[in-house]
């Protein structure tokens, strides 16, 4: 099977949303009247992203998920996207499945594939997608991460830390009854993007950013973009690692002898989660339930933002936590 055997049989479909789809070399955009374009891209790389016994279909979905977290930090609806895929070889046991994930996730947004480009080498999936915002007046209504206030509040959507737990084990660092493994890989390899959650917040959040490489590292982007501070709960993050429901007793002890303090790494700093982290005013409590509810997303208040610059973290009884934390860094 040749290149363009292979994206006329796994790839191409006919354009609906757009003006002009694959075929060409441009596809053509047309943004609805009073609507900008928000654009991100991301890239997974095998052996850095993901593992080489991954599902394939379950990472033509997180290969989307990915990007389609992006446009719903920034509030945006997800309109299109390309595909740039190298692959060793032109295996169609893999193609088939990786792409009945991909577009499994791409109709459940209404997002269409408009083109890319293949390539043999060693496996690398490179998206890039494109959403629409409103402009009303004259002013965007994207969520930025330049936006947050002192006296605003700090909410998560969803459950942290999963996806580190889930690659600690694969790693054979930690031992775990198979149920909580099971929780935690789900989470790991088909992240949910909180689309509908970032649509409703246009109006409500005041920054957004989603979080890919660990809770405080992409807080600290919002923090330094908007020129303020932030005092975070670091017992009430920990509580969102949702794999903990897991856990199983044997004469009332714990199975599994995951400390504390790692519970609270993973949560704070374990990356690959895909939430929203996003701020409000407290005027806004109420209008944020109402839309965490409407979305079907759970979200959590786990600090404020401060005049002060600078990150501190706190236990339940308000005590102050070292901060020994690190995100996600491809170089570092």
């Amino acid at each position: 099977m040749g290149e363009f055997e292979l994206i006329k049989r796994y790839f191409t479909r006919q354009a609906r949303n757009t003006a002009l789809g694959i075929g060409d070399d441009c596809a053509l955009l047309q943004p609805a009247t009073g609507t900008q374009l928000a654009i991100s891209c991301d890239m997974l790389v095998e052996g850095r992203h993901f593992l080489s016994t991954v599902d394939p279909f379950k990472l033509g979905h997180k290969a989307l998920a990915v990007n389609l977290s992006d446009l719903a930090a920034c509030g945006a609806k997800p309109l299109a996207f390309t595909l740039a895929l190298a692959l060793p070889r032109a295996d169609e046991a893999w193609l088939a499945p990786f792409s009945q994930g991909l577009f499994a996730l791409a109709d459940a947004h209404g997002c269409e594939l408009i083109g890319g480009d293949t390539t043999q080498g060693p496996l690398n999936i490179c998206i890039t997608v494109f959403g629409e915002v409103p402009v009303v007046n004259g002013r965007s209504q994207a969520l930025l991460r330049s936006g947050a206030q002192a006296g605003d509040d700090l909410y998560v959507s969803g459950t942290l830390g999963d996806a580190r737990l889930a690659l600690e084990v694969f790693r054979g660092s930690v031992s775990v009854p198979t149920a909580l493994f099971e929780a935690a890989r789900l989470r790991m390899e088909q992240p949910t993007p909180r689309v509908a959650l970032g649509l409703a917040l246009r109006s409500i959040a005041t920054a957004a950013i989603d979080v890919s490489d660990g809770l405080l590292g992409d807080l600290g982007h919002i923090l330094q973009q908007s020129g303020v501070g932030a005092t975070v709960n670091a017992d009430t993050a920990a509580t969102l690692v949702a794999a903990r429901a897991c856990q199983t007793k044997t004469d009332g002890r714990l199975t599994t002898a995951i400390s504390p303090a790692q519970w609270r790494d993973w949560a704070l700093a374990g990356g690959d989660d895909y939430e929203l982290l996003f701020t409000a005013p407290v005027s806004k409590r109420q209008a944020v339930a109402m839309v965490a509810l409407a979305s079907q997303t759970p979200v959590t208040r786990i600090g404020q933002i401060d005049l002060e610059r600078g990150l501190r973290l706190v236990d339940d009884q308000g005590q102050a936590v070292p901060n020994i934390y690190t995100s996600f860094d491809h170089f570092a």
